[in-house]
């Protein structure tokens, strides 16, 4: 039968094997944990991130939280009628920003589960904001002709009989080179004129005259239409999340055919996602259908917004150049190939000698400001840029910048344009930009703290699981030296004659040992009190001797009573 203390003896042996394997099971999972945790986390941020009709991301996807402005500012002509005196350059006075607040949707949403891709359209609702624009809608502004000028360079490859029906139509209609109209007018709203409506009316010119619009306005039919920026369509990103928001086709197409080789092909983000996991250096694509091309944009540096770490990507000399600086480029040139600083768009705009520019000339060869006189390019005010959250690719605050300029230039058979100078006119420039509220930039926050707490929590389970480990060993060390302590002090106290816990083959005999020492210590503590006390006789026997009492000291015993 097993006693007591071998019973305590197994309970605690076990305990010590359970809290082992237990510790050694915590480290485990800390080292897995801290080894997986990343790749939990970006699993994660996959599934959440992922385009998906049932997602948050799809919601703020279709319909922006953040309230978006368009600011447009006109250029107002203060000299036309010295247009043609090539000792005066035009004079420009710069009118606005006029404010319209602008409400995004997303419509026609059809998804594609073979290449893991979405179609869509884009729709706005502009809304006049007067208490965020310098001016009102009613201000009239001076500025080039843009139907006359169109109509005109659309001639200039025309044969000379239908180069001069054109230049009757200018006379005959009292076409001047400028116009001026209110800026409601040369907005949204648009104004008639004759040279549209007669060349809807007369088709004599068939496919070669394309007349899209009824009125001309810079966004005349964009206020609400889903047609003016095509059919979107772009990946979701369920398979990888690096394709998240990349263009896949536009219109159906995966080449623009506005452009020869890889400058037409239909690549880059759609706007609303980019790339995650960036790195300091390289570019991002911004796909724009106004322009009918991709801008690339380049690594300038790291800023920080709402408390967040964004890589900063701007539009450089390389994103408006036309193969002067960047033989890569050459491709863009669409049969006009200019200084850099403008891009020729005239195959995307009807074919109108349409140029696109950031405001100002900003990064554009000093050959355009020296044109016309009142610009002042600035970096703080007409910098295209992106600023993008790392990890995610979020954009983070955005400044979409763009000048529409037009090429005026001689045209033989146009008596209004024979003898004009050659200039890339400024018309109008607008600006979107948007920056992240602190409320979503608390939630992007959580992202790396998230990732953290779980570094932190492998760590804490791998310690915690280690101390675990060697919580029975430990003890089972102590036990052993607390075992020694007490051996020493046994053999001193019997000077040898004892044997160590550590000789005895159970605890049996070690608590029999155990027993018998202190029954003899006793009995000799016994012995010395009664040496310390005198002997006493007892009367002789029958024999006549004397017989010495237990009280007696041993070693006063006579010799006779030892024998």
């Amino acid at each position: 039968m097993p006693t007591q203390n071998s019973a305590l003896w197994r309970r605690r042996s076990n305990r010590g094997l359970f809290i082992g394997i237990f510790g050694f099971c915590l480290g485990l999972f800390g080292i897995i944990c801290g080894m997986f945790w990343e790749d939990l986390f970006n699993w994660i941020k996959h599934k959440e991130m992922a385009l998906a009709p049932d997602t948050q991301v799809y919601e703020n996807w279709k319909t922006p939280p953040i309230e978006l402005h368009l600011d447009i500012y006109m250029y107002n002509w203060t000299n036309p009628e010295d247009f043609g005196d090539l000792s005066t350059k035009p004079i420009l006075q710069q009118l606005g920003p006029y404010r319209f607040i602008d409400k995004p949707d997303k419509v026609n949403i059809t998804w594609h589960p073979a290449n893991n891709s979405v179609t869509y359209r884009r729709r706005s609702f502009y809304y006049f904001d007067a208490e965020g624009s310098v001016g009102s809608l009613d201000d009239q502004v001076t500025t080039l002709n843009a139907v006359t000028l169109s109509a005109a360079a659309t001639a200039k490859h025309w044969n000379p009989v239908k180069r001069k029906i054109v230049d009757t139509g200018l006379k005959i209609y009292n076409r001047e080179i400028s116009v001026t109209k209110t800026v409601d007018e040369m907005l949204f709203t648009g104004y008639n004129d004759v040279m549209i409506d007669a060349a809807m009316a007369l088709p004599i010119f068939g496919d070669e005259v394309k007349v899209p619009f009824d009125k001309f306005g810079w966004f005349y039919t964009r206020n609400g239409s889903a047609d003016l920026t095509g059919v979107f369509n772009v990946f979701t990103g369920v398979d990888e999340l690096s394709k998240l928001g990349q263009m896949h086709s536009w219109n159906y197409q995966t080449h623009t055919g506005f452009f020869d080789s890889y400058c037409g092909l239909t690549n880059g983000s759609a706007g609303e996602f980019q790339p995650p996991q960036l790195h300091p250096g390289g570019s991002v694509g911004l796909f724009t259908p106004d322009m009918c091309r991709t801008l690339r944009l380049d690594y300038e540096e790291m800023v920080e917004i709402e408390g967040l770490q964004g890589y900063k990507f701007t539009g450089g000399p390389r994103s408006v150049d036309n193969g002067t600086l960047y033989p890569e480029n050459l491709c863009f040139c669409g049969g006009e190939c200019v200084p850099s600083g403008v891009m020729n768009v005239t195959a995307c705009r009807f074919d109108s000698p349409v140029f696109m520019s950031y405001p100002h000339f900003y990064n554009a060869d000093p050959y355009y400001l020296d044109q016309v006189e009142g610009l002042e390019p600035k970096r703080e005010d007409h910098e295209f840029y992106m600023v993008l959250e790392p990890r995610t690719g979020i954009p983070l605050e955005v400044a979409a910048r763009f000048q529409v300029n037009m090429l005026v230039e001689p045209i033989d058979g146009i008596d209004l344009y024979t003898d004009v100078p050659r200039i890339f006119f400024p018309l109008i420039w607008f600006e979107q930009k948007v920056r992240l509220t602190p409320e979503l930039a608390d939630q992007l926050k959580l992202l790396p703290l998230v990732l953290l707490a779980g570094q932190i929590f492998a760590g804490l389970c791998l310690a915690i699981g280690i101390v675990l480990l060697c919580w029975a060993p430990v003890q089972h060390l102590l036990s052993s030296c607390r075992t020694r302590q007490y051996d020493v002090k046994m053999q001193h106290k019997s000077n040898g004659q004892y044997k160590s816990r550590s000789q005895f083959s159970s605890a049996e005999e070690l608590k029999s040992k155990a027993s018998t020492l202190l029954c003899e210590e006793s009995a000799g503590k016994s012995l010395l009190e009664q040496n310390s006390k005198p002997a006493t006789l007892i009367p002789k026997s029958q024999t006549g001797e004397s017989v010495v009492t237990a009280t007696t000291p041993l070693s006063e015993t006579p010799e006779s009573q030892k024998d």
